[in-house]
């Protein structure tokens, strides 16, 4: 019995959109392209550590042709194609909206609250960020990706990481961008009120005081104990989010990562509104409480920070400079993981 396959064919009408600036208008050639020719590869029964390795690359020289909407010239990579492709589906990414979602339409900017000075963009539809990586982070993403890979396969995609779909590198204009594709944690459909970026710490977990007043602000921990805010889950579902929490967490500590965040996006019903799809809406829990008629969204974020030479340095600083016992970020993974899990579960009830 012939056991091989191909991957599913993208559909050829689907129209794709040039966006005005020049390295989204690469990406969106560059995801249509390259998932064409992903349909006339013949599917591996089985991913091998050489389909970690393995990239498609192209190169376009234009002259006098099609400059209108793009670059004259420019290169575009993607990583372990093969690899990616299988995450998608594992996830619940079918191609077509993979393809309509990165190149239906111009994507949208979103203001960026970390100090890594990464770009981030949505796409039209909501469902994907698309993030700037440095090449240490693209190093990183291929350590572990096998890893990654496994444990999603483990525990059959039942995890609050982040749910990675694609990775590339676009070069314009000799300046090579490297860009990770990711699942949006919140809903594409029903807009968050709250946002809160959660670490677990106390020192300079604030939110700036000029943002606040603006209005949309991501809050941090000091903002949330101050607001007293909290969960409202049940038993079961909490003991479900914990369970999956302490995995996901013992996972990261493993690969020696930390300084990563648990997302929290606050959704307030109104009467007569769709209710959440949860196999849409993947990062959504409903709230058990009559007296609070919420949704939340929440997950594990920005878990690409290995404690190697240049965080221990760090925490040597930060305990100098606020005290041993002053609860700062920058700590062993195994003291970050415990710290984490102990601070989520006073805010869930």
């Amino acid at each position: 019995m012939n056991t091989k396959s191909r991957f599913k064919p993208v559909k050829q009408n689907q129209k794709v959109f040039r966006a005005s600036d020049p390295l989204q208008a690469v990406l969106q050639w560059g995801v249509n392209f390259m998932m064409n020719e992903l349909s006339q590869v013949e599917r591996p029964t089985l991913l091998l550590p050489v389909h970690f390795k393995a990239y498609s690359k192209t190169k376009i020289h234009n002259h006098q042709f099609n400059t209108s909407d793009l670059p004259m010239k420019f290169k575009f990579k993607e990583y372990c194609p093969i690899v990616l492709v299988d995450l998608r589906e594992r996830f619940g990414v079918d191609a077509d909206q993979y393809l309509y979602s990165l190149a239906g339409a111009e994507p949208i900017p979103v203001e960026a609250n970390g100090k890594s000075g990464a770009s981030f963009y949505m796409t039209h539809d909501k469902r994907f960020i698309v993030k700037s990586m440095s090449k240490i982070e693209v190093d990183l993403m291929h350590n572990i990706l096998p890893l990654y890979h496994t444990y999603i396969v483990e525990t059959s995609a039942r995890t609050l990481l982040p749910q990675y779909v694609g990775m590339y590198r676009i070069t314009v204009d000799n300046v090579e961008t490297y860009l990770l594709v990711q699942r949006n944690v919140f809903s594409a459909t029903h807009e968050v009120q709250e946002k809160y970026d959660l670490k677990g710490s106390t020192v300079q977990r604030s939110a700036d005081g000029e943002e606040i007043a603006k209005g949309g602000a991501t809050l941090k921990d000091n903002d949330l104990r101050t607001r007293n805010r909290k969960l409202y889950l049940g038993n079961d579902i909490k003991e479900q989010l914990i369970a999956t929490l302490e995995r996901d967490t013992a996972f990261l500590a493993k690969l020696k990562l930390m300084d990563y965040s648990f997302l929290v996006g606050i959704h307030r019903t109104s009467k007569g509104e769709e209710p959440i799809d949860q196999d849409v809406d993947v990062y959504s829990l409903p709230s058990s409480s009559e007296e609070h008629d919420e949704v939340y969204f929440v997950a594990i974020i920005d878990v690409l920070t290995v404690y190697g030479a240049k965080k221990k340095a760090a925490h040597t600083a930060k305990t100098m400079k606020h005290g041993v016992h002053a609860e700062i970020s920058t700590v062993h993974p195994e003291h970050y993981r415990s710290r984490f899990l102990e601070f989520i579960n006073t805010i869930v009830e």
